[in-house]
């Protein structure tokens, strides 16, 4: 596998100007499928540095911490719902989606908790309950919880604060497809007996069925935590 990207073959994901330069910076492998390396976001998103220099020297030197922890890895990825917290500037970020399904940033005032979905959970040593979160955490649980929903967790000792199901009824933001960055409520969830996924009718500004995998649970009348929306 390349340990190069260039700009124009770069994931539509990333909000970075695609023929100014022709290489852009690769994500290391880490928690998530599809993230931005951490240079991206202070130098294209955020707008912090001037260039990829004084960005690794920034993130070098600890002062950018994701979800709490110190990374120093200029290609660490950031993704989905991370918390970027720069405590020289007092200031705290976390990654959403804009308007066209990109990766981008607001600013926000809640950077003790973060959104995580259940991908499935696995019994450990003990006959304890795993559950496995979309970014790679693991923590123990109980049967309580189902994959697909949803767990609002205090950021960096991930202590359970809030368990969102996944139902009708529940406001959901999509990941992925056409319609990735939409929040509606979920109307209707379709069980498929084949192989094909689950499909899932959303209602918002307007009503449209994406596929169950595409679906996370953010809330019941609101978003549990601040997303831009």
């Amino acid at each position: 596998m390349s340990k190069q990207q260039k700009r124009l073959s770069a994931s539509k994901r990333l909000k970075i100007p695609r023929k100014s330069y022709t290489w852009v910076v690769k994500s290391s492998p880490g928690p998530h499928r599809e993230g931005i390396p951490l240079l991206v976001v202070l130098r294209d998103i955020l707008g912090l540095v001037d260039n990829a220099k004084e960005s690794r020297y920034v993130i070098g030197a600890g002062k950018i911490l994701v979800d709490g922890v110190p990374r120093k890895n200029y290609k660490f990825p950031v993704g989905l719902f991370d918390v970027i917290s720069i405590p020289d500037m007092e200031a705290n970020f976390r990654v959403v989606f804009d308007e066209k399904g990109r990766f981008t940033t607001i600013e926000v005032d809640d950077a003790d908790v973060k959104l995580y979905r259940i991908d499935n959970k696995t019994m450990v040593k003990g006959g304890k309950i795993q559950l496995n979160l979309f970014d790679g955490t693991n923590i123990i649980g109980d049967n309580t919880y189902k994959a697909k929903d949803s767990l609002l967790l205090s950021i960096p000792d991930k202590k359970i604060k809030e368990h969102l199901k996944y139902e009708e009824g529940s406001l959901a933001m999509i990941t992925g497809g056409e319609h990735a960055g939409e929040v509606g409520v979920i109307k209707r969830i379709k069980v498929v007996r084949s192989s094909h996924p689950n499909l899932v009718e959303i209602e918002g500004k307007y009503d449209f069925t994406t596929i169950e995998d595409y679906v996370f649970v953010v809330g019941k009348d609101k978003p549990v935590i601040d997303i831009g929306v």
